[in-house]
């Protein structure tokens, strides 16, 4: 049987293919996160059907950032199509336009900390301030949390920190950077084991490749639940 807080990444090229892994998953795997690389694949088409066709929860993969008159109108859009969760990046001006735009709706609001294939290099080269990675996921976490954010993204190394501070309680935190032991990395750098991600407090964990490259992914979906169970 499946278990929610496992949500697998539909990273593939189309709808298409998108649909045919869920057929391959089955009921191994209720929850999908459908992300922009999909979006000109007939994502949010995909999203729809497997929402209303076949139950699926739906995590839209988005990351928004812009002025917040545009956030709002973007998220109100997307909130029409009564999905689960949507990502827009964790400053507190966008986290409030979003918080607008989904109002009245069932879609939770989740903040970009840090991405999870960043380290301090990348934030140097970005011009982004001074200080340890995981100190400014938690301060960002922390000013999602205060502008209304109903959960954060973080790393699975800096989840435990993030689920310390007050203004997590009652707020989900979701980690992509999760990988199976000896599993490819890929472009993640900063990743942790299923179970591991499950210790640090974490609600839900993302994982794609691990799943839709293996040569059985069922079987591997389900070796990641029971990872998480054993925890």
């Amino acid at each position: 049987m499946s278990d929610d807080r496992l949500i697998v990444a539909l990273d593939v090229p189309n709808a298409v293919a998108g649909l045919e892994l869920a057929g391959k998953l089955g009921d191994t795997v209720s929850f999908y996160k459908i992300g922009l690389g999909m979006l000109t694949g007939g994502g949010l088409a995909l999203a729809n059907e497997l929402k209303q066709e076949h139950g699926k929860r739906i995590f839209l993969d988005m990351k928004l950032f812009d002025i917040g008159a545009t956030v709002e109108a973007a998220v109100r859009g997307l909130a029409q199509f009564d999905l689960d969760f949507l990502t827009v990046h964790g400053d507190p001006h966008v986290v409030r336009a979003a918080k607008e735009g989904a109002a009245g709706s069932n879609l939770k609001i989740l903040a970009v900390t840090i991405l999870t294939s960043l380290e301090r290099k990348d934030l140097d080269d970005s011009l982004i301030r001074d200080g340890a990675v995981p100190d400014l996921v938690v301060e960002r976490a922390a000013r999602a949390f205060d502008a209304g954010a109903d959960g954060v993204i973080c790393s699975p190394n800096e989840a435990a920190m993030v689920r310390e501070i007050s203004q997590s309680a009652g707020r989900l935190i979701v980690t992509p950077g999760v990988r199976p032991a000896g599993a490819d990395l890929g472009d993640q750098k900063r990743v942790a084991t299923p179970a591991n991600a499950i210790k640090n407090g974490v609600d839900h964990i993302v994982v794609g490749r691990p799943v839709w490259k293996a040569p059985d992914p069922r079987a591997a979906a389900q070796a990641i639940v029971s990872e998480m169970q054993s925890a």
